[in-house]
């Protein structure tokens, strides 16, 4: 009995295995669930820890490394098993981020779930994912020490404190001046609440609000970055935003291998459509399934007009998604019964963080021309505890305001002409740890693109430069490794097209085989038919009828009454 029990134990702990998900505030969360446990199971967990009710808006990311020696920043499938998703081996690394930005996120219910997108916009600032014009940047970072530090007081903040945070990936002393200023002189009295509340208001107006940046090529080569936002797609190139299509306008998504497909109906009828190219095959159908998801949540009235959504126009071709969850309309009227105590809120504080630092511990260098900028840009391959203590720190330019882009309220209806706009005076370069796919591939000026675009992306690229250690060899191992990739993706895309070949026979003569058994049974029934009267008297039906389908009857008759007999007598 005790050996039995034993056994049964072992076997469950090889059924478990550990995961740990990192939250926004940096801490993490780790867990044993069994090996068959669903994505949902794991969410519900962390919401649970966090005493999370408004938890639609968020999800759990996750890297998967493929053949191409990339990665990709996957959603986690809530519909599926979590160990049928991962492709490395446990124990499991995941992160807990922002999927759906809230249209409003200073409308949002509960102030725990105000304070998780606070920390999560706060990431993108730091990242460059949100960008903007200086005198906004200074207002959300004046927001952001007020939340942290509260009151300026003389005695504990001496002169140039303001300077000891890092907010954004590139700093200048007039900007970090005009922090102080504002944070000294219109922020006092200001709760950590109220202070997270107007950083919300502001972030929202901005053209960048809820980017998650794909990088990718236009019909040009030239590169430009795609995203999905609350309020429909937009395109990035430089700093300018070159197209916006609102959810209503955008018809359908479509890929094929590497490229990428948005049509639209713009107004009179208007019809466009946009190509793009993604790095790798890979990349290209994950960017698709995140505009099919985003679609769905902001445009859809009710969940239950989810429809299963196809990548290509033929049934037998192409990839098929369907998004699971409710939609934005639903997520709000849920949340406004929503009936509780306030759940209590514990702030991270001053506490540095590991991927979005708030100290910084290295000087400054304010006079450092514009060619030296570019050459002390810091990739990912030094990691962001590089970036964070590094004598090199590029400051950020100051900006005009007349070519600055002044944000307006979201509520507003936006014009099809304010499709192209100016973001900022600095090109639209996001951090290279929050690209949620690969980047091009690398060209004779490797240095170029990746500052113009970034590198790969992954959480784990993300961990392993916090700890200081580099993910990518030299330049020659690299060029190798770009040269191998693009005849891995040549190969690839012949063995697609094979494949598609194949399963269109396939499917052709499973058609053909299921049309002839049901006009041979129609033909051995007893239906009196004109039709299948007159196959019935031709001399080759019964010959076949003689000869093939009456011993085929009569064998497989035999067969059964055997099988019968056998169970009989058991």
């Amino acid at each position: 009995m005790l050996s039995r029990f034993m056994s049964g134990s072992l076997r469950n702990l090889e059924r478990e295995y550990s995961c740990t998900v990192r939250l926004l505030d940096d801490s993490e969360y780790t867990c044993n669930i069994q090996r068959d446990a669903k994505g949902q199971y794991l969410f519900d967990l962390i919401c649970h820890h966090l005493n999370l009710l408004e938890k639609d808006y968020f999800g759990i990311r996750y890297v998967d490394p493929d053949k191409q020696r990339v990665s990709i920043c996957h959603w986690l499938d809530f519909t599926k098993s979590i160990s049928k998703q991962m492709k490395s081996q446990p124990p499991f690394t995941m992160c807990l981020r922002v999927k759906f930005y809230p249209p409003d996120p200073a409308a949002l219910k509960e102030e725990i779930t105000r304070y998780l997108v606070f920390l999560q916009l706060k990431r993108d600032l730091y990242h460059g994912r949100l960008l903007c014009k200086t005198s906004d940047a200074a207002m959300l970072a004046a927001y952001i020490l007020q939340a942290e530090i509260g009151d300026y007081d003389p005695g504990k903040h001496p002169e140039g404190y303001s300077s000891k945070f890092q907010f954004f990936p590139k700093h200048s002393e007039k900007l970090e001046r005009r922090i102080a200023e504002i944070h000294k002189t219109e922020l006092i009295g200001q709760t950590p609440e109220t202070s997270e509340r107007n950083f919300l208001q502001k972030a929202q107006m901005l053209e960048t609000y809820g980017v998650d940046p794909h990088p990718c090529k236009d019909v040009s080569g030239s590169p430009a970055f795609l995203a999905f936002t609350p309020f429909g797609f937009v395109v990035l190139q430089g700093n300018r935003r070159v197209h916006f299509l609102k959810w209503n306008e955008v018809t359908k998504l479509k890929f094929e291998a590497k490229t990428f497909h948005i049509y639209a109906n713009q107004k009179e009828d208007r019809k466009i459509i946009l190509t793009y190219f993604a790095p790798t095959p890979e990349a290209c159908k994950h960017l698709w399934k995140c505009g099919v998801e985003n679609q769905a949540f902001y445009k859809l009235e009710k969940s239950s007009q989810v429809r299963t959504v196809s990548s290509s126009n033929l049934f037998f071709k192409g990839s098929r998604f369907r998004y699971s969850g409710r939609v934005a309309k639903e997520v709000m009227e849920q949340s406004a019964r929503i009936k509780r105590e306030p759940p209590e809120i514990h702030r991270a504080g001053l506490v540095p963080s590991r991927s979005c630092p708030s100290i910084t511990h290295g000087p400054r260098l304010s006079s450092v021309p514009r060619t030296r900028r570019r050459a002390v840009h810091i990739s990912i391959m030094e990691g962001l505890e590089s970036l964070r203590d590094s004598a090199h720190s590029t400051p950020v330019r100051s900006v005009s305001h007349g070519e600055s882009f002044i944000p307006r309220y979201r509520g507003h209806a936006v014009d099809a002409s304010e499709g192209m706009a100016v973001i900022s005076d600095e090109a639209y370069s996001p951090s290279d740890s929050v690209l949620p796919t690969p980047v091009a591939e690398h060209s004779t000026d490797t240095g170029v693109l990746r500052q113009i675009n970034g590198a790969p992306c992954s959480i784990e690229e993300e961990k392993e430069s916090e700890a200081g250690t580099p993910m990518r060899g030299d330049g020659g191992d690299s060029q190798e490794g770009a040269a191998a990739d693009s005849a891995l993706s040549e190969v690839e895309q012949v063995n697609k097209f094979v494949l598609s070949v194949l399963r269109l026979l396939l499917v052709t003569i499973g058609l053909l085989f299921v049309l002839l058994l049901l006009l041979i049974i129609l033909t051995e029934s007893d239906l009196d038919i004109a039709f299948l009267s007159d196959i019935r008297q031709t001399p080759e039906f019964e010959q076949f009828h003689y000869e093939y389908f009456c011993p085929l009857r009569r064998w497989f008759a035999c067969k059964l009454r055997w099988v019968g007999g056998l169970l009989i007598n058991d």
